[in-house]
């Protein structure tokens, strides 16, 4: 749906062709017939941007966990399946790798009745496991982190493996762009620290503007991410104290140069701030799976939830450049990266 499936793609496919693989990225969404992929983006878009609600409703009908009967992803998902098999005869392709649930859903389902005849492996790109990402049929899943995968492992037989995130490169290694990061943050706010307010590719968050008049009055520099959406880039370029950034190529300079990233989704920005050495505090979290992964960063200490301003700058105060406890947060967040996913796909 937003960015974040599409960055974890091409990552996946750029790995796969360092290893000497022909890799082709496919839009789940855009298999589908009668235009019902761009049906569903849309109206997802729209949710979570003015409508949290219907999302939240969403959510709870058809993805979370937990025991009971939801209504299946199978019917939806397997009217992509023509166009899928199609496309996978004509590139004579040897394994599909699924990003994204729906994704999940019909190959696994293609799977069990005998019509995808290659192997079918799960990036699942979340902290918090819900049940759209389980399907019996595919052939082996990829978690982030023990804990889902154990999850996993509660629903189905299929061999898990925990690998970690994927990010560029560039997120962990020295990050040029830094430098000029911090010059243009000093001639905004000279001595005040950079905190990165993120949210997402579609500009969705809860009170963004509000969040960075808390973060200005405390002595901090918000840097809000707005993404595409031009209406929140312009509704925060009003907040005197805060520097609203539209589309940033620049993620990892980004990062390298900025104090800490208040996060609303566990995605892959918060990702990508794990292998930056950036810590995290989870705030005003999407509602439905951003709730959810943010709640399963902190349980597992990659990052804290601060339920409201006061915590916020709590936490961020506790986060000092020299401190025990920003040191144990960014070690945990460098452990997850255990090894490159496509090594557990070559195999298959």
């Amino acid at each position: 749906m937003g960015a974040g499936h599409d960055t974890v793609a091409a990552e996946l496919a750029r790995r796969a062709t360092a290893r000497g693989h022909d890799a082709h990225v496919a839009d789940v969404l855009r298999l589908l017939p009668y235009g019902l992929g761009t049906g569903l983006r849309r109206g997802y878009r729209t949710s979570v941007r003015h409508l949290p609600w219907v999302y939240a409703g969403v959510y709870h009908a058809f993805l979370r966990a937990g025991p009971g009967r939801r209504p299946s992803g199978v019917p939806l998902a397997r009217l992509a399946g023509p166009r899928l098999t199609d496309l996978v005869d004509r590139l004579d392709a040897d394994v599909v790798v699924s990003v994204f649930h729906l994704a999940a859903q019909l190959t696994g389902d293609l799977r069990a009745r005998g019509v995808l005849r290659v192997p079918s492996a799960v990036f699942l790109l979340d902290f918090a496991v819900h049940r759209q990402w389980l399907h019996p049929g595919n052939d082996r899943y990829l978690c982030l982190t023990d804990a889902a995968a154990a999850e996993v492992r509660r629903f189905l037989d299929t061999p898990v493996v925990t690998t970690g995130p994927v990010v560029a490169p560039a997120f962990r290694a020295p990050a040029p762009g830094a430098a000029r990061w911090r010059e243009r943050f000093a001639r905004r706010a000279p001595g005040r620290p950079a905190v990165v307010v993120s949210a997402g590719a579609w500009g969705a968050a809860s009170r963004p503007a509000a969040t960075a008049r808390l973060l200005a009055g405390a002595g901090c520099l918000p840097v809000v991410l707005c993404g595409r959406n031009r209406q929140l880039l312009a509704r925060v370029s009003r907040e005197p104290g805060a520097l609203a950034l539209d589309w940033v190529d620049d993620m990892p300079g980004l990062l390298a140069a900025s104090y800490a990233l208040v996060d609303n989704a566990a995605g892959q920005t918060a990702v990508q701030a794990l292998a930056a050495g950036l810590p995290l505090v989870g705030h005003r979290p999407l509602p439905g799976h951003g709730a959810e992964g943010v709640r399963r960063m902190a349980e597992l200490g990659l990052s804290e939830l601060a339920p409201d301003g006061a915590a916020l700058l709590k936490a961020l105060a506790r986060l000092t450049e020299d401190g025990r406890e920003r040191a144990e947060r960014v070690a945990r967040g460098l452990a997850l990266f255990r090894r490159d996913p496509m090594e557990c796909v070559d195999d298959l």
